[in-house]
């Protein structure tokens, strides 16, 4: 069973979460099967019941949507012991982490994180229960959700496989939508695919979220981790290193520093 820890109202509350989706293999290579695991977060100097924001943009509590890059559990058979993105060195270094410190500066003070894989959505997006898989982290209550999906996603071989997936991410982001209105940033795909990524930016755009483009990055060699460490698993070494993670966070960052120079929207 694995359970994660956040804190809500001072009181440390356990929840059961869901299954981790396996990481992204290297072309033509089987990805090895499911590892189980989550995470959330509260630090511990964090001042809870504290309001933060930075500019429009309130951040209290940020919950991180996305596959292996934003987190995945330990997986030993395949030369991965980390809890955190995939492959970062350390979880300080895996791009959920370096945003939550841009941002924990920027608001001048901690915020609540919960992080979550939903390698299941990718793959299932058209049977994908949103409200159903989703319930604690709705329960939570996000101020400011970043969704960073896609590079599970089959390929979008036709115009009628591309409509599914973009009604099915319109789906999963009207429901955070209508969970009291957080903000929603959405990146696109490390790895460039126009049909996914075109179908991200405008499930973004109907629910009035932000998209951040980083689909160059994985075009540069020098953003995957075999780049920076001899890695033997393929897949592994083709996730970001922490120079990619980090180009990751910073793009992140930019996107919501414009949204926060923004006018709230009524």
């Amino acid at each position: 069973m694995n359970l994660c820890r956040t804190w809500i109202n001072g009181t440390l509350c356990l929840a059961l979460l869901g299954t981790f989706g396996r990481p992204i293999p290297a072309a033509g290579e089987e990805a090895p099967a499911p590892k189980r695991s989550a995470e959330a977060e509260q630090p511990a100097d964090a001042k809870l019941g504290e309001p933060l924001a930075i500019g429009s943009v309130r951040c209290s509590r940020i919950l991180y949507l996305g596959n292996s890059i934003t987190l995945h559990g330990p997986a030993p058979q395949i030369g991965w012991t980390g809890n955190w993105g995939m492959a970062a060195t350390a979880e300080a270094n895996d791009y959920v982490h370096l945003l939550t410190q841009r941002i924990a500066t920027a608001a001048k003070g901690e915020p609540a994180i919960r992080v979550r894989n939903i390698a299941d959505f990718e793959r299932n997006y058209d049977r994908y229960d949103v409200a159903a898989e989703l319930k604690s982290e709705l329960a939570f209550q996000p101020e400011l959700v970043i969704v960073a999906i896609g590079e599970n996603v089959a390929a979008l071989r036709d115009a009628a496989a591309r409509d599914r997936f973009r009604t099915a991410v319109e789906g999963l982001l009207k429901t955070l939508d209508g969970n009291g209105h957080p903000t929603i940033v959405v990146r696109s795909g490390f790895w460039a695919d126009p049909a996914k990524d075109e179908a991200l930016e405008e499930a973004a755009r109907v629910v009035g979220g932000t998209f951040v483009d980083i689909r160059t990055l994985g075009a540069d060699p020098t953003m995957a981790a075999r780049s920076e460490r001899k890695i033997e698993h393929e897949g592994v070494a083709g996730h970001p290193g922490d120079k990619g993670m980090k180009a990751i966070a910073d793009a992140l960052w930019k996107g919501l520093e414009k949204r926060a120079a923004e006018k709230p929207k009524k």
